[in-house]
């Protein structure tokens, strides 16, 4: 397995469809209930240091193990529960600790963060195996 391969095939549709969908999808409902605590300008450093360490934690926790498998379903499957995980922490905490957090925001994030985790990691399997 080329870990570089891997690693791209996983960290780019990330990004991509990540994009997408927070500037034509949740984007404007995240300004209507929580807009009060958005920054005008998002600070894009601390955001590319989490898309550069989260795409490393895909292939290692879902993409390598797959690959050693020889399983889509396994990065499938890996990258959704990591995706629950690290996107349930994020909302969960936001939603004891934030006012105007919203249970419609927790689930759309926990459902959100396991869909494109566990896409990703797919991708990641399917360009990492050869």
């Amino acid at each position: 397995m080329s870990f570089a391969k891997a690693y791209f095939g996983t960290a780019i549709p990330f990004l991509i469809i990540d994009a997408v969908w927070i500037g034509f999808f949740v984007g404007g409902y995240y300004r209507e209930t929580v807009g009060h605590l958005l920054l005008e300008t998002p600070n894009f450093v601390p955001a590319g240091l989490f898309y550069l360490a989260y795409a490393a934690g895909i292939v290692f926790l879902a993409v390598q193990p797959a690959i050693a498998a020889q399983r889509l379903k396994t990065a499938l499957i890996n990258g959704g529960v990591l995706g629950a995980i690290a996107y349930g922490t994020f909302t969960l905490t936001n939603y004891s600790v934030l006012q105007g957090w919203t249970i419609e925001l927790v689930i759309s994030d926990i459902l959100w963060g396991t869909f494109l985790t566990g896409l990703s990691a797919g991708c990641g399997y399917l360009f990492g195996r050869n």
